[in-house]
């Protein structure tokens, strides 16, 4: 049996009685730490040189490592070296110029207008749920809904009289989310027509949108329909249900809506969050800046 590496042992002994991390966070650093251990081979830990941590770094690489967990695992290693320079057991860091990968926001494809409007208009409405898919489409589109909430939107949160859907989001939280006419339109067509001709199995009466089982959607037959309407429209961008609530954020924002609107009808908690998903082009905010800065 292998004996433990003495210099891992001493960091263990520090993250816990010195820095008094919790267990789980203990073996997160300890694992980082043998991971580059396991890497080095016969080499001393201690005599690791920068060239050594940057092949580390290529080599988690090359094994498709997702940048985040290279990121976390460089944060263990400047904490290993770091306490090797507290302990005096080394005079300088190798990991003083190791720079960690950059975390690039990862967004989705955005639908412009007319492919959503390519989308929608490819939707064939003489099949038995061509009603309900456009009705959905534009559901999706026209009110920024996670795929969650849509297959279980219910009949009774639709207050098409005051133009608002009551949308239960995540944790329970209740929101407010207003629909426009065409997809009032859409649902009532459905509602009213092809919804009714479905055998609607007990206990789901009162959602929405039905298979022909007469059960609620479930988010993978949305995702697969979803793909459906892009390849029937001539879209190659690879899109998904989040595409529509995505493309929702950014058409309403860079045509001048409220940050803080669009944070109310995503249901987000934070503003930060909201701004994620409205990556603003270079003419939209320079347009805004020459528009609204007195000195511009």
């Amino acid at each position: 049996m292998d004996q433990p590496n003495p210099l891992v042992v001493l960091f263990r002994q520090y993250l816990v009685y010195e820095k008094g991390l919790l267990p789980k966070s203990v073996e997160a650093y300890l694992h980082d730490v043998t991971l580059l251990a396991d890497f080095l081979g016969d080499k001393p830990l201690d005599q690791a040189q920068l060239e050594d941590l940057q092949a580390f770094l290529k080599h988690l690489y090359e094994q498709g490592m997702a940048t985040r967990s290279q990121a976390r695992i460089i944060s263990g290693l400047k904490s290993f070296y770091g306490f090797l320079l507290y302990d005096n057991r080394l005079k300088e860091d190798p990991t003083e110029l190791l720079d960690a990968p950059k975390i690039g926001l990862h967004l989705p494809d955005v639908l412009t207008l007319p492919e959503v409007e390519a989308i929608l208009d490819s939707i064939d409405l003489s099949t038995p749920e061509g009603h309900r898919n456009r009705a959905m489409a534009e559901v999706l589109y026209g009110c920024g809904l996670r795929v969650s909430e849509l297959v279980t939107l219910r009949l009774s949160n639709l207050f098409f009289n005051e133009g608002f859907l009551k949308i239960v989001g995540k944790g329970n939280k209740e929101r407010f989310v207003p629909i426009g006419t065409m997809a009032q339109k859409m649902v009532n067509l459905y509602v009213d027509g092809k919804r009714k001709e479905v055998k609607i199995k007990k206990g789901e009466e009162d959602y929405v949108f039905l298979n022909r089982r007469g059960s609620h959607l479930t988010r993978e037959m949305v995702f697969m329909l979803v793909k459906q309407w892009a390849k029937d429209a001539g879209i190659e961008k690879h899109i998904s249900p989040h595409t529509f609530r995505h493309s929702f954020a950014t058409h309403l924002v860079e045509g001048g809506a409220d940050l803080r609107a669009v944070q109310q009808m995503l249901g987000h908690e934070s503003i930060t969050t909201t701004e994620i998903y409205t990556h603003l082009d270079k003419d939209y905010i320079r347009s805004n800046i020459a528009q609204f800065h007195p000195r511009y």
